[in-house]
């Protein structure tokens, strides 16, 4: 049986290290993992007005059905001042809404944070948890994953080149496949 778990690249640079690395996690899956990109780039700013007045945009409606058929979520985000970029706090905020249907609920997560720095999106990481405890995703604890130096493990062309990185997103995944059977809701 294949499960399919939703990729959200937390940052919109055409050069991003995040994207890289969710194509790295595609490429690495094992084959009962379909992992796919859904988009947040494109998504209007979180008003409630929309979802009141029975109007919301159509990009809200898609990425709320994408997300909805998934079996499971993984998170990969720079670290913006310590948090999470806005793009990635919006998509959490459109899937959450309206009250009472959120997409997010009950479904198994995990989070990857990414930095140029040795911390590796420490910060980022964990303030993506506590929303992430808000909205219903049991979160895989162990392993962590804290990408630091994320800018010295890609070749121009975007591969994956760091073969230690590369055995322990293997490692993830496996760790991740088992926390999804686990935690089906």
């Amino acid at each position: 049986m294949t499960t399919t778990i939703a990729l959200f690249a937390g940052s919109l640079r055409k050069g991003s290290f995040n994207r890289a690395l969710a194509r790295s996690l595609i490429a690495l899956a094992p084959k009962e993992l379909k992992l796919e990109i859904i988009e947040i780039g494109d998504l209007p700013l979180y008003n409630q007005d929309f979802d009141d007045e029975g109007a919301p945009p159509a990009t809200w409606t898609s990425f709320r059905d994408k997300v909805r058929a998934v079996d499971a979520v993984l998170f990969i985000t720079p670290e913006y001042n310590r948090s999470v970029p806005a793009v990635l706090k919006n998509a959490l905020d459109v899937g959450s809404r309206p009250y009472g249907k959120s997409v997010w609920g009950g479904k198994p997560g995990a989070v990857i944070s990414t930095s140029q720095g040795a911390l590796g999106g420490f910060g980022a990481n964990h303030h993506l948890r506590q929303s992430l405890v808000c909205l219903d995703v049991a979160a895989l604890q162990q392993p962590e994953a804290y990408i630091g130096g994320v800018n010295k493990l890609f070749d121009s062309g975007g591969n994956l080149v760091a073969d230690d990185t590369e055995s322990f997103l293997k490692t993830f995944l496996s760790k991740f496949a088992e926390w999804i059977e686990h935690n089906k809701g």
